[in-house]
């Protein structure tokens, strides 16, 4: 039986991270407990964020935490999907946008 990389039951054990370095492990959680908290974003908004950013990023223990944090949230399928399509375009706009740095580096290569 194949397994895959990422195995699902390590988002569990994200935690853990503090185990090799306690004080880096316990700073970062602190850090990220505040960023979720409810401020001028509320927490659903910051969650719909964080499921289009774990796309971007391509991170599959964030798409699991954060589908599952939207669930809980009462985010809908659509609104899930379209975050991830805004995600993907500003991804997409990034890479192409580069496209001008390649153009002007052609130009100067050619004269």
């Amino acid at each position: 039986m194949a397994k895959n990389y990422y195995d699902p039951a390590d988002l569990r054990k994200f935690g853990e991270i503090t185990e090799w370095s306690e004080e880096l492990g316990e700073k970062f959680f602190d850090y990220y407990g505040k960023v979720f908290e409810e401020g001028a974003l509320s927490a659903r908004e910051k969650s719909l964020i964080a499921l289009a950013v774990s796309h971007v990023v391509k991170c599959p223990y964030c798409i699991d935490a954060y589908t599952k944090d939207g669930l809980q949230r009462g985010i809908t399928k659509e609104e899930m999907m379209e975050a991830v399509h805004a995600g993907a375009a500003i991804e997409s706009g990034a890479t192409l946008v580069h496209g001008v740095q390649m153009m002007n580096k052609y130009k100067k290569l050619s004269m």
